[in-house]
C-alpha cells in the first residue's frame, strides 16, 4: 500500500472554532480556545500519524484587517499556509461573514482540493442548516462540504474520510513520533495566555503577550518562569490586581493545565512588564516569534 502525506491548512475567520476542531482531529489540546476574536496569533501544527498516512494539520490566525504590524505578521501565516498546502479546509458558521472574493479567487487559482465546513451545527436549527448549505455551495462548486460539530466530533469522521481520500501520494514529512512543530516552551506560553484571555476583559487580552523565560525540568518538578508584556502600566495594574491576588488566580489556573500537558508537577513564577507599542515594534514581534 502506498504511503500518503500532505499538509492541511485550516483558515477562517475569528470565533468560527478552528482551534477546537484542529484539536478534535489531533486529539490533543495544541490551539487554545477562548470565546474571544483573535486567539490564535501563530501558525500551529499538529500530526496524526497512521501506517500509511501522515496528516500535517496547520491552525492559522483568523483573517482580520491589519491594525498593527502584529495584525501583519499573523497574516503572514496564512499567507504562508496558503502556499504550502496540499488541502484546504475552510471553516464558516451560520452568522460569519461571507468569504471575500479575493480569497475565493485565490483559492481558485491554486487548483487545490478544498473541504469547506460549516462548524457548530449543533447551534443551527435543521432548516437553517440546509439554506446554509445550499448557499456554500453556490458559492464554492466544485468544494466538498460538509456539516460539522467539532465540540461535539459530530461527523468529523467523513471529514477524515475525506481527507485522507484527498491526500497525495508522498513519505511522511515528520518522524512518526513527533505531534508538533512547536517547543514546550511556546505551548507553556500559549496556555498562559489562554488563561489572560479568560480572565480578563476589554483591552487586556489583546494587548498581552507571554515569553517563557525559563523551563528546567529537574527531578519531580519543572521550574518556569514566564514574563507577561503589555503596553501600559494601567494594563499591569489590571494583570497585577490588588495586593497581587490577580495574578496569583492567574498562575494557579495556568499551573494546573501546565501540570496537566507535561503530565508532571510545576512551579510556575509569573512576572509583568510593561513593553510599550509592543505590537508595532518589529524588535519586539521577532523576540516573540512573530514574521515581519
Amino acid at each position: 500500500m502506498k504511503h500518503k502525506s500532505g499538509f492541511v491548512n485550516i483558515i477562517g475567520h475569528p470565533n468560527v472554532g478552528k482551534s477546537t476542531l484542529m484539536n478534535a482531529l489531533v486529539g490533543e489540546k495544541l490551539s487554545i480556545i477562548t470565546s474571544k476574536a483573535q486567539t490564535t496569533r501563530h501558525r500551529i501544527m499538529g500530526i496524526v500519524n497512521g501506517d500509511d498516512f501522515q496528516i500535517v494539520y496547520s491552525d492559522t490566525p483568523g483573517i482580520v484587517k491589519p491594525h498593527y504590524k502584529l495584525h501583519e505578521s499573523m497574516m503572514k501565516f496564512v499567507d504562508a499556509a496558503m502556499e504550502d498546502a496540499d488541502i484546504f479546509l475552510l471553516v464558516t458558521e451560520n452568522k460569519d461573514v461571507p468569504f471575500e472574493d479575493d480569497l475565493v479567487q485565490r483559492l481558485n487559482q491554486l487548483n487545490k482540493p478544498v473541504i469547506l465546513i460549516l462548524n457548530k451545527v449543533d447551534l443551527m436549527e435543521q432548516q437553517e442548516v440546509k439554506q446554509k448549505l445550499t448557499e456554500l455551495e453556490a458559492r464554492f462548486p466544485t468544494a466538498i462540504i460538509l456539516p460539522v460539530s467539532a465540540l461535539h466530533k459530530f461527523n468529523l469522521d467523513k471529514l477524515f474520510d475525506a481527507l485522507l481520500d484527498k491526500l497525495p501520494e508522498s513519505p511522511a514529512y515528520y518522524p512518526k513520533d513527533e505531534l508538533t512543530d512547536r517547543s514546550m516552551r511556546f505551548f507553556i506560553s500559549e496556555i498562559i495566555r489562554e488563561k489572560i484571555l479568560l480572565y480578563y476583559k476589554q483591552e487586556i487580552p489583546y494587548s498581552a503577550e507571554v515569553s517563557v523565560d525559563e523551563y528546567k525540568e529537574k527531578p519531580g518538578i519543572t521550574l518556569i518562569t514566564a514574563t507577561i508584556y503589555v503596553a501600559r502600566e494601567s494594563q499591569k495594574a489590571i494583570i497585577l490586581g490588588h495586593q497581587g491576588r490577580s495574578i496569583k488566580g492567574l498562575g494557579m489556573a495556568a499551573r494546573k493545565d501546565i501540570e496537566e500537558f507535561i503530565e508532571g508537577k510545576s512551579y510556575l513564577e509569573l512576572r509583568v512588564k510593561v513593553s510599550k507599542d509592543w505590537r508595532d515594534d518589529p524588535r519586539q514581534l521577532k523576540r516573540f516569534g512573530y514574521d515581519l
